[in-house]
């Protein structure tokens, strides 16, 4: 129900944007927040519960959860991209509205298939006056919450730098690269298309590899760490490209966006199944909300970030994006020491 709920917020949200005032479009961006506070944290418990806690298909399972958001996510800039930058942003936001009612549609019709997770929580037996609501967590489970913990500050320091995706990179696509292909311009939010199109294609391959590797895979520390370092390298590519006089090739963005995605699909959806594993039951829906602060704390640093951003001096994007990828692989780094520390507070669990 709160997923429901959410993906009717987050459309009524996005034709309140689509309207015209901008009172209405502020209005609009807060309703799709809240909306997204709704649906993201517990789409994702839900995911968590069709597998049991040392289920080796978990990750795997993540990963294709994973390549269906990403569907559209890759049809969403084609679509909305295109309608905003060529005709109006208004029927660009009018048409996310409508993707919105559709995935709404289905998620009812097929609502069947889910029923056994995600249930409404029993009503309790009355409390006695003085009787504690939830047993207190055990050791144990402060360890697991302090592993969650670790998680967090990396995960932040990982959205900081891909969520540039919306921001620098945005511009660096629209003033420094050459959006023409056999003589036609094309749109420069079509590249928000690309990192999708890999995670569409690269998500079974790493599914497949966390599912053929078994108990042998990387522990979530590890994957953790290979995500940051993917994304560094990314960066440093793109400080390669800044040094160019003049627009580049549309190849050094899609070398840059195949990077991020290979350190996206190595962290993002290894976060969410870890969570799911490591929170205690009766916390997971408010851990995965957690979990997704880092993400709004990643994209609140990365947006200062990218105020540094300035095409008019090359020497300053050379700084910029090489700043991001030094913080990233020295975060990268620093993580490859402590996690055997981090495995350590997440006993079992890997």
């Amino acid at each position: 129900m709160a997923v429901l709920i959410g993906g009717i917020l987050i459309s009524l949200g996005n034709f309140a944007m689509a309207s015209g005032p901008l009172t209405l479009f502020y209005c609009g961006m807060i309703v799709v927040a809240l909306g997204t506070g709704l649906l993201k944290p517990n789409v994702s418990s839900m995911v968590g519960s069709l597998y049991g806690e040392s289920d080796p298909r978990r990750d795997g399972g993540f990963s294709i959860f994973y390549m269906g958001i990403n569907i559209g996510a890759m049809i969403s800039p084609i679509i909305c991209g295109y309608l905003g930058q060529k005709i109006g942003w208004r029927l660009g936001f009018a048409a996310a509205g409508v993707g919105m009612v559709v995935g709404l549609f289905q998620y009812v019709l097929n609502r069947h298939r889910i029923l056994h997770v995600g249930r409404k929580p029993e009503r309790k037996p009355t409390r006695q006056r003085g009787e504690s609501k939830h047993p207190p967590l055990t050791a144990e489970e402060w360890k697991r919450l302090g592993a969650i913990g670790f998680l967090f500050v990396f995960s932040a320091i990982f959205w900081m730098a891909f969520e540039q995706a919306g921001s620098s990179l945005n511009l660096f696509a629209s003033e420094k690269t050459n959006n023409q292909i056999l003589g036609y311009s094309y749109p420069s939010s079509w590249y928000q298309s690309v990192n999708s199109i890999f995670i569409i294609l690269l998500a079974p391959v790493f599914s497949w590899v966390w599912l053929k590797m078994g108990r042998r895979q990387p522990s979530s520390p590890a994957k953790f760490t290979y995500g940051l370092i993917f994304v560094g390298l990314g960066f440093v590519l793109l400080a390669a490209a800044s040094m160019s006089v003049g627009q580049t090739s549309p190849l050094w963005l899609i070398g840059v966006y195949l990077l991020h995605t290979l350190g996206e699909l190595s962290l993002s959806p290894v976060g969410l199944s870890t969570v799911t594993k490591l929170a205690p039951a009766r916390l997971a829906g408010s851990m995965m909300g957690i979990w997704f602060l880092s993400l709004s704390l990643g994209n609140f640093m990365g947006g200062w970030v990218a105020g540094f951003y300035d095409a008019a001096t090359p020497d300053t994007l050379v700084r910029l994006f090489g700043s991001v990828a030094l913080t990233t692989l020295a975060a990268g780094g620093l993580l490859a020491v402590l996690t055997p520390f981090i495995r350590g507070l997440m006993g079992t669990t890997r």
